[in-house]
């Protein structure tokens, strides 16, 4: 399974990419806007950064506004996805882009069906929002494992990209179905590092050890 991390932060991409286990990064307006950077700027200094695939978003709400934008933010770096929004607006972008080998993750998905049309449309990536249906009472999981079972069924190009990921949980569900990628955000990463029996135990070796050492030296 790859992880990429959900930020547009360079300092927390930059610990994770030093720590070897990130393959990617999933941006978007919010993300970006909270740095307070220029856009642009902040997309290329990420690109210099990772090798893996960057996600970057559109923000027009036309196929032509879409697909300009898409060509100039392709244009950064080779290692751009444009993310393009479940509308048929963008569904159109996606099929036109992808042609132009231009790679698409097709974002703010929700349901098996929207996953069935972006995967017909040739997306690259499909980013289903999964914990924004579990704040909404709906039941990620089963969404998750019926999206998987469409894009395996018909062998379609598209990974899917868990996004949206709330917990530590949502990622190791995603892993046991066999999902792609999770886009996982900087404190949720930092949790799954941690376990209080790793620290105990190791607070027990670091005893043991120094009172060996002082025996020795008796």
């Amino acid at each position: 399974m790859k992880f990429f991390i959900d930020t547009a932060n360079l300092e927390q991409i930059k610990e994770m990419q030093e720590l070897g286990i990130i393959d990617g990064v999933t941006t978007n307006p919010s993300l970006l806007a909270k740095e307070g950077a220029e856009p642009i700027e902040q997309l290329v200094k990420i690109c210099q950064i990772v090798d893996g695939p960057v996600s970057a978003e559109v923000v027009g709400l036309t196929t032509d506004e879409m697909i300009n934008e898409a060509r100039d933010l392709a244009k950064l770096a080779p290692n751009i996805v444009v993310k393009i929004p479940m509308t048929k607006e963008g569904i159109k972008a996606v099929k036109l882009l992808e042609v132009e080998g231009i790679k698409t993750n097709v974002t703010l998905v929700f349901s098996q069906n929207q996953v069935l049309i972006a995967a017909k449309a040739g997306a690259s990536y499909i980013s289903p929002f999964i914990g924004r249906l579990m704040d909404n009472g709906q039941n990620e999981i089963d969404m998750l494992w019926e999206s998987m079972e469409i894009i395996r069924a018909y062998d379609f190009k598209s990974e899917i990209i868990v996004a949206s990921v709330r917990n530590a949980r949502h990622v190791i569900e995603s892993a046991k179905m066999g999902a792609h990628i999770a886009t996982i955000p900087f404190s949720v990463l930092e949790k799954m590092f941690k376990h209080p029996n790793t620290e105990k135990g190791l607070e027990v070796f670091l005893k043991d050890w120094e009172k060996l050492q002082a025996q020795l030296k008796k």
